[in-house]
């Protein structure tokens, strides 16, 4: 069988579970091997982790844990006085959230046991007889929320979870395609459900996670109140506490230990169209997943994260899962992501994990107080910065981001800005994270920052970067219970056979691997061939060391007229990287227009002294009707498109690619408006129509200014026109690229019709 290694050095950090995992590895080896004895037509060979190539792919690091509750149980047994769960309770008297309150693994565990009696005990009232069904689970991230979870899989039973800000209809959808007859929920979502019941019938059981009854007069409280209106509907009403007091009742009752083979979630993806699909996840998936992350991020019992990225997203869930395995904290937000950073400030968890969205803002707000700073500060930023880019840059093993004068004296204060001083670990995942920034940040924090890549379908893992490699713009190498292959396409040009690094669909198979999608076998087989295969839908590239690079999406990519194609997301990704007056991003094409648009919404913040300076007068960053006001200014407009031309160039952008013009906003897509999934992901298909009437006037606009200038400039020069905006009836504003003896020029021009 010929084999093909791809050299890594281990990971320092996490040396002390891959030496218990794996004795016999040297630091030296390779871990990744292409398994050339499957490669079949159109598919490349498969990549494993070296140690796994004869032998069945890992499922659990730990033999005495085959299951989540096994991992929390463990825990608990070792730590029961250790922080567990912890918030930050509101004070009606300041109207102010408090410091952390914590709850030790041993009073998690209790209440966990007695939840999960008394939630099997209110289904047989409500003549549920099944042994195994589900209960939704409708919040934001609160401890509440793994009280439930723990507390249904001590039960054998499984959660089902609903984004805390998806509309009725999703909701509806959910409740019926899992056939829930009990939801646990926030205060505030009971009314939707209520309004629902008749279009609800399973749903019998509300339990809310709120207290009902504050010491109002009998019949006044809240739960009376909502029980009379449930009651209407066949439905009851309980608070959480109370539904503990039953099992707390029935000391002799036990637990219900699940399998491995059991379900642990059916977890609705976000999907950008159509009806959400359930994943249906097992146990053993969750073990296999949750293994990997205690090997790659390395934690500690004394660890603590805050949980913030919704729970009901398998991103964050796998990271409290990895907390339970080893005894470490969770500190929940207080709800509100404009007060993260207060969060962060107080809790300074030792690990944290985000989305490129939340990194995009910090690297923003850090490179406008460091190398953009005027004066000394930005002198100094930028030579830190640079000292560890070139580090980063050196050969393997010698490689760093650290610096043993800087990291005292600068990164500590610049970290405790964001409350990540003790962070030793950063993670970015649900989305590619731009080259530059990701780079940056490993320098300006002096942390472990790795990407990964997963999605709901192999429990939020299956590539992973790992600490001793700085390269950038990809995910690393395939884990050790996951084997990934890639698959031509031809339709789009990626094949396998390309060189120097071959091209195609990502395909992967493992023990984190799903089991179906839940009632829809014919999404299931679209998904997972014959073979066992997952296929993905993104397109990636490896390289030889054996590390998959995302580079497109199978289904979204723009063909312009010209017959040129264009991927969107990579494209707003690289203005949101390099453009802090940007905070979000839609860039749209088609088929029938040579050129790109965009819809963009502006960071007020950095916008305002940036307009301010265009307009000749001051704009405060609160003023949002003259920021509004701001952005349709067609000088601005220009400006900013003179902006993102530099962007363009220095990032490598062909011509095709770069934004001709531009509609400005302060915050257009919003889980609100229907324009991003609860995971933060853009829904391309609405955005396009909601903002068709002002994509089709910037479109129109740099059209006919277009052709007005190739007619007048005829004859005179060859000419290159972009960046047309018609500033008024009477004013046009270009980038004009002149041809003349050989050599090229440009201006930007103002021009008046006659």
């Amino acid at each position: 069988m010929p084999r093909i290694s791809f050299q890594y050095k281990l990971l320092d950090n996490s040396q002390r579970i891959f030496y218990h995992l794996f004795p016999y590895i040297d630091s030296q080896d390779s871990r990744y091997i292409q398994w050339r004895q499957y490669a079949r037509e159109g598919r490349s060979g498969v990549y494993r982790h070296y140690k796994f190539v004869d032998k069945p792919l890992l499922q659990t690091i730990d033999t005495e844990c085959l299951t989540s509750h096994d991992f929390f149980e463990k825990a608990s047994r070792m730590r029961p006085n250790a922080r567990c769960l912890g918030h930050r309770p509101w004070d009606p008297a300041t109207k102010t959230h408090g410091n952390y309150q914590w709850t030790t693994y041993a009073e998690t565990a209790e209440r966990r046991k007695n939840f999960g009696v008394g939630l099997v005990e209110l289904h047989k009232r409500a003549g549920v007889t099944d042994n195994k069904y589900g209960v939704g689970l409708w919040c934001q991230n609160r401890p509440e929320w793994q009280i439930v979870d723990l507390g249904a899989m001590s039960q054998s039973l499984f959660t089902v979870s609903i984004y805390d800000t998806l509309g009725p209809d999703t909701t509806e959808y959910i409740i019926n395609h899992a056939t829930l007859a009990c939801v646990c929920t926030s205060l505030p979502h009971i009314p939707t459900l209520l309004k629902l019941a008749p279009r609800i019938p399973t749903l019998k059981l509300i339990i809310c996670l709120d207290p009902l009854d504050e010491g109002e007069r009998p019949g006044n409280s809240k739960g009376s109140i909502l029980n009379a209106l449930a009651a209407e509907a066949g439905i009851t009403v309980h608070y959480i506490g109370d539904v503990e007091a039953i099992g707390a009742a029935s000391p002799n009752s036990p637990m219900n230990p699940p399998r491995p083979e059991d379900i642990i979630t059916i977890n609705y993806t976000s999907g950008t169209t159509g009806n959400p699909k359930g994943v249906v996840l097992t146990h053993a998936n969750a073990v296999a997943a949750t293994s990997i992350s205690r090997v790659v991020s390395d934690p500690l019992p004394n660890d603590i994260i805050c949980s913030y990225l919704p729970l009901a997203h398998i991103y964050q869930r796998l990271a409290e899962h990895g907390c339970f395995a080893v005894g470490s904290a969770i500190g929940y937000f207080r709800g509100d992501i404009l007060g993260l950073v207060d969060d962060l400030k107080l809790l300074r968890p030792t690990s944290f994990n985000s989305v490129p969205r939340l990194y995009n803002r910090f690297g923003s707000a850090i490179k406008a107080a460091t190398i953009d700073a005027p004066g000394v500060k930005g002198t100094i930023g930028r030579h830190i910065i640079n000292t560890k880019l070139a580090s980063m840059k050196l050969p393997p093993g010698q490689a760093t981001n650290k610096h043993a004068l800087y990291d005292r004296i600068w990164t500590p204060k610049l970290a405790s800005a964001f409350g990540l001083q003790r962070a030793r670990g950063m993670v970015s995942g649900s989305a590619p994270i731009d080259p530059g920034l990701h780079q940056f940040l490993r320098a300006a924090f002096g942390s472990r920052f790795i990407q990964g890549y997963g999605l709901t379908e192999t429990y939020a893992h299956g590539l992973v970067q790992y600490d001793d490699d700085y390269s950038t713009g990809n995910c690393g190498g395939v884990s050790a219970s996951m084997e990934v292959c890639l698959e031509s396409v031809p339709d789009m040009e990626y094949l396998v056979t390309d060189t120097p690094n071959p091209r195609g669909e990502i395909l992967l198979r493992g023990t984190a691997l799903f089991r179906e999608y839940y009632r829809n076998e014919a999404e299931t087989s679209k998904a997972v061939d014959s073979d066992g295969w997952f296929h993905t839908g993104d397109i990636g590239e490896v390289d030889s060391l054996g590390r998959f690079k995302i580079i497109d999406r199978r289904k979204n990519v723009l063909k312009l007229a010209q017959g040129e194609y264009i991927s969107p997301e990579r494209i707003e990704n690289v203005y949101l990287a390099n453009c802090s007056l940007l905070a979000q991003a839609y860039v749209h094409g088609d088929s029938t227009q040579a050129f790109l648009v965009a819809i963009f919404g502006v960071d007020p913040v950095q916008f305002a002294p940036w307009v301010s300076k265009i307009l000749g007068r001051e704009i405060k960053s609160d003023d949002v009707e003259s920021i509004k006001e701001a952005g349709q200014d067609k000088r601005v407009r220009m400006q900013l498109v003179k902006v993102l031309e530099g962007v363009g160039r220095k990032s490598k952008f062909n011509s095709y690619e770069k934004v001709k013009n531009v509609h400005l906003e302060i915050e257009p897509f919003t889980i609100d408006n229907e324009l991003l999934t609860p995971t933060l992901k853009l829904k391309r298909p609405q955005t396009a129509k909601k903002y068709r009437a002002h994509i089709d006037r910037i479109r129109s606009s740099g059209e006919r200014a277009t052709r007005a200038l190739r007619g007048a400039l005829r004859g005179v020069f060859r000419v290159h026109i972009v960046n047309v905006i018609q500033t008024s009836n009477k004013q046009v504003w270009a980038t004009v690229y002149f041809h003349h003896r050989h050599a090229l020029f440009y201006r930007h021009m103002e021009f008046r019709v006659l």
